[in-house]
């Protein structure tokens, strides 16, 4: 710990009394019917920061049911893209001048810093302002070479009553990736967020209520997965589902699913490298390493939790990281300087311990870190900055998403090992590629088993660019265009121009 650069100062004050999260249904926020709430304490400060309703069976089936019924009399999913941006846009105003609210609380309940927190609270406004671009730029197709009697047209509808469901590393980001998009093209929604991270979006029903939605058409329930989620999946009433977490669960909600046949569109996990050439700009990649795994604790699906370096700078490269890593700070997620703060629960916190434990078992080399830390006058439940080196493509380190600041190093000798072990994965969320030359890097990119592909950079996004992962990382795609069109439905409008249609029966 004394090589480690460590924050301990705090400059925020903890609120006087924890936050009162409740659920939102039918234009309403509401305790549970049976009373029962869920506290939350800081993975920081080992205080109670929040209290949440927590949701059964009953608000479930209620929420859902006002969604139905919002959705089927038209007072949202029949309004003009005009007239559904304009609220958005009044959303978009609001989440900007409660910026600080929602990323105290939300640093509180994660962990995170609370300058990363005010990027995410604060940047999500651009998601909202431009799925209101897209709710009046919406439009299908006309075919007028049909023939000389005949105009087809293809329209596109809203999908009906979408199940949000969003968890603890990103709630009020991931939330605007989807729900605004959702509510652009002429949905309505239930939301449920995770029961670790549950009062950004809980805050947001009050922004709901300022700008104008109708009552029914945004939903929140608190609560866990079960029942919560499994009814949300389930039910006949719910056309889609929008989910973003772990693979495993991704899987599950698929199954669920199942015997309704309603859409599943999935942001699941991810083991994404970054694969650094010996022509690369090893200062600007050194840090983009640092950065890709220490961002959000490592928590973090696009996470740049494997590297995979050209053997003959694999030293030197290694020696950068780890250097930069000495130098980012760690510590009380309250003080701005903070770069990385507290793991979300203790639970997770030896679920990476374990992961690092376990490569050490099996031959590799802890470089830095590999340990829990504690932060004085706070919790225990930090984890140092960990580079882990001489990792093979076997070992689980390399292969599971750790979800924690910890970085495995490969190495590589050509082009297409590099891209056999980027392809060598059960994931395919993202990829990084270092190199001056631009055929390297266009080699890569077309051969790479990834959503998305950075060059010379990483985790750079825009709300113009769709979001989303191949192979075991999910199906669908968030934000852009493309994501838009997640929430619509494709019809197929045939026209006869004049009484041309000659008759099938034959008169006598």
């Amino acid at each position: 710990m004394k090589d480690l650069h460590v924050v301990a100062d705090q400059a925020l004050e903890l609120p006087a009394t924890p936050y009162q999260a409740r659920h939102f249904i039918d234009g309403a926020q509401s305790y549970s019917a049976d009373g029962r709430t869920s506290d939350r304490v800081s993975p920081s400060h080992g205080v109670v920061v929040s209290r949440a309703a927590l949701g059964g069976t009953a608000e479930t089936e209620a929420a859902i049911r006002a969604a139905r019924t919002a959705f089927d009399d038209g007072r949202w999913s029949r309004l003009s893209g005009k007239e559904r941006g304009t609220i958005l846009m009044k959303v978009a105003d609001l989440i900007e001048k409660n910026e600080e609210r929602l990323a105290l609380i939300e640093t509180l309940e994660s962990g995170k810093p609370i300058s990363q927190a005010r990027g995410e609270c604060g940047g999500a406004a651009d998601l909202w302002r431009f799925a209101a671009s897209l709710a009046r730029t919406s439009h299908g197709d006309s075919h007028n070479t049909l023939g000389a009697d005949m105009l087809g047209v293809v329209l596109k509808e809203p999908i009906g009553v979408v199940s949000i469901i969003t968890p603890w590393n990103f709630p009020f980001w991931i939330l605007s990736q989807k729900l605004p998009f959702a509510l652009a093209a002429g949905c309505t929604c239930v939301v449920k967020p995770s029961e670790l991270t549950p009062s950004t979006t809980a805050m947001l029903a009050e922004l709901l209520i300022e700008a104008g939605l109708p009552a029914g058409v945004c939903n929140i329930v608190l609560g866990h997965g079960d029942p919560v989620g499994t009814l949300m999946s389930r039910h006949e009433d719910v056309d889609m589902i929008s989910f973003t977490g772990s693979t495993a669960v991704g899987k599950r909600i698929t199954k669920a699913a199942g015997d309704t046949l309603k859409k599943v569109a999935l942001e699941l996990g991810g083991k994404n490298p970054q694969v650094i050439f010996p022509d690369a700009d090893l200062e600007g990649a050194a840090d983009a390493v640092t950065f890709g795994i220490y961002f959000n604790v490592g928590q973090c699906c696009n996470s740049s939790s494997r590297i995979i370096v050209h053997e003959d700078i694999a030293e030197d490269f290694v020696a950068r990281v780890v250097a930069l890593s000495k130098k980012v700070a760690f510590g009380n997620p309250l003080n701005p300087e903070t770069q990385v703060g507290a793991i979300v629960s203790a639970e997770h916190r030896e679920k990476i311990d374990g992961y690092v434990k376990a490569a050490q078992a099996e031959g590799a080399e802890v470089y830095l870190g590999g340990d829990a830390l504690t932060v004085p006058g706070l919790s225990d439940q930090f984890y140092q900055p960990t580079v882990v080196r001489g990792v093979t493509p076997d070992m689980a380190i390399a292969r599971e998403e750790v979800f924690g600041p910890v970085v495995a190093v490969l190495t590589f000798r050509t082009l297409d090992e590099a891209i056999a072990l980027t392809n060598d994965a059960h994931y395919g969320l993202s990829a990084g590629v270092w190199s001056e030359n631009v055929h390297t890097c266009l080699a890569f990119a077309r051969r790479a088993q990834a959503g998305t592909v950075w060059t010379n950079t990483w985790m750079d996004g825009f709300p113009e660019l769709a979001f989303g992962g191949m192979k075991q990382s999910g199906q669908g795609r968030e934000i852009g265009s493309y994501g838009f069109d997640e929430f619509l439905e494709v019809k197929s409008l045939v026209m006869r121009v004049g009484r041309t249609r000659a008759p099938w029966v034959k008169s006598a």
